[in-house]
């Protein structure tokens, strides 16, 4: 029996060809949640300039679903505004993955999960921005 016939391909490519695995050493917005009923954890670490997350990076311990749903949540929020990523969801998240089994959408909340803690760890670490961009007042 295949233990992925559950999946559908862009699961099973996200799963097996993972994209932005890593960290970004240094950044504040790095979160770690995990799902103790289920055993995934999901580390999830932001980049973000001027407003914007200009990268994202993941780690999972976890299931395929798990893996699949930190590649796709750091190809989703690279590029939007802290706001726009801060506005994701765990149904966003499983609807770009094509769906996941019912039993595996846990793996799409910790997604939403981390978004949400990492920026409020940037939140908290940077000053808001009063609108100057110049180096000089940073």
């Amino acid at each position: 029996m295949d233990a992925h016939a559950d999946y559908n391909p862009t699961v099973l490519d996200h799963y097996r060809n993972p994209r932005n695995v890593g960290d970004f050493p240094g950044s504040p917005a790095v979160a770690q949640v995990g799902d103790p009923a289920h055993g995934d954890v999901l580390r999830l670490a932001l980049q973000i300039e001027a407003g914007r997350v200009v990268g994202a990076r993941f780690r999972a311990f976890g299931c395929t679903a798990a893996i699949a749903a930190g590649s796709m949540t750091t190809v989703l929020i690279t590029g939007r505004s802290i706001d726009e990523a801060a506005r994701i969801t765990d149904q966003e998240v499983a609807t770009a993955l094509g769906g996941l089994p019912a039993a595996k959408m846990h793996c799409s909340v910790l997604a939403e999960q981390a978004v949400r803690e990492a920026l409020a760890k940037h939140r908290a670490a940077v000053p808001a921005e009063d609108g100057c961009r110049s180096s000089a007042s940073r």
